[in-house]
């Protein structure tokens, strides 16, 4: 694809470029790379100004920078072509798309497929090899099944959703159009719900449904529980990484990112657009407002504001986590300048 071919593909995204200045180099462009590892006929990107030395360095033939000036006269002097853009990561993922398409089989049903009779499947749905669709089951149209999918009954599937190999989807569960479930994935099954007696623990029934809206993509081995009653709900365009827990009764708003190992136990709400970074936890019941973010590793426990930054555990304001840390890496010197004004007030006494 020529580069003049990729600047076309990116419209108006492009602000500017460096065949303004020459128009005669339009070399051909065969792929997509980090800048580090970037070799002749790829294009990658640079982010930011603190990432400006790699360009005196990369191997790319093009480069995705952002509107500085002094980054493109870089590009210039080291050979590159380039285009400008507000948003540098976010056209390097649209030239991705330019060179890489993920694998969509041909609609089909293979033959070892086991679909009950009473389950509705919608034209041109692929339906792949020892996959399970159950009783009562709907899928929509242009819906991908990969093999073995298991879909228990009374379920439903938007159209154009994609259930990757090994994924389960329980009874009770409804997911919208456009959706993306990985590999391992389960869907609705059973919350934790158990009710404690003098003999034992009593079982709850889970009787509720699990609803993903449109666009929702879930990472592969990555759990969300039915509840009890009501609905479990995830937001549209959420999008949820690998080996994340979502717990029975959950409500979580569009546009939240979750990142692998979160968990969040029952009855827990998100707002939209919040962010919770790797090994999250948030107890039972707490809140967080739209645009709320937690840090790595935070523990929630108690309702977080909206736009709030939080960190640590139990969560507090991140600046206030970041005063916090200072201090605790300096406990060893404050100890022992405790002892020596400890061991001077006792003499002075003495």
């Amino acid at each position: 694809m020529k580069f003049s071919e990729i600047l076309r593909q990116f419209g108006d995204t492009a602000t500017h470029h460096s065949l303004t200045n020459d128009p005669d180099r339009d070399p051909e462009i065969t792929g997509v790379a980090a800048i580090d590892e970037a070799t002749n006929g790829t294009i990658s990107y640079v982010e930011g100004a603190k990432f400006g030395s790699f360009i005196s360095k990369t191997n790319a033939t093009a480069l995705i920078l952002p509107q500085d000036e002094n980054l493109q006269v870089l590009a210039n002097e080291s050979g590159i072509l380039w285009i400008a853009t507000s948003d540098p990561r976010l056209l390097f993922a649209k030239a991705i798309a330019l060179f890489y398409q993920p694998y969509r089989p041909i609609p089909e049903i293979h033959p070892t497929a086991v679909i009950h009779s009473t389950a509705k499947v919608g034209s041109d749905v692929y339906i792949g090899p020892h996959a399970v669709i159950q009783q009562g089951v709907e899928i929509g149209n242009g819906a991908i099944i990969h093999p073995n999918v298991v879909i228990y009954p009374d379920a439903k599937i938007g159209d154009r959703t994609i259930l990757h190999a090994n994924c389960t989807i329980h009874e009770r569960t409804r997911i919208g159009a456009d959706c993306v479930i990985h590999s391992g994935a389960v869907i609705g099954a059973e919350g934790f719900g158990f009710v404690p007696t003098q003999t034992g623990w009593f079982k709850m029934q889970q009787s509720g449904y699990t609803v993903l809206e449109d666009s929702v993509e879930v990472g592969c081995n990555t759990a969300i529980d039915r509840p009890a009653v009501g609905e479990t709900r995830i937001g549209s365009s959420t999008v949820i990484d690998n080996l994340v827990q979502i717990g029975h009764g959950c409500q979580i708003g569009s546009g939240c990112a979750i990142a692998g190992q979160a968990g969040m136990a029952g009855a827990v709400k998100l707002g939209n657009r919040v962010i919770l970074a790797g090994q999250v936890g948030i107890a039972n019941q707490a809140k967080m407002g739209d645009g709320a973010i937690a840090s790595a590793q935070t523990g929630i426990l108690h309702d977080v504001p909206p736009g709030e930054i939080v960190s640590g555990t139990p969560a507090i304001a991140h600046k206030k986590y970041l005063k916090a840390s200072v201090v605790y890496i300096r406990l060893p010197d404050i100890y022992q300048s405790l002892k020596q004004l400890q061991r001077k007030f006792k003499d002075s006494n003495d």
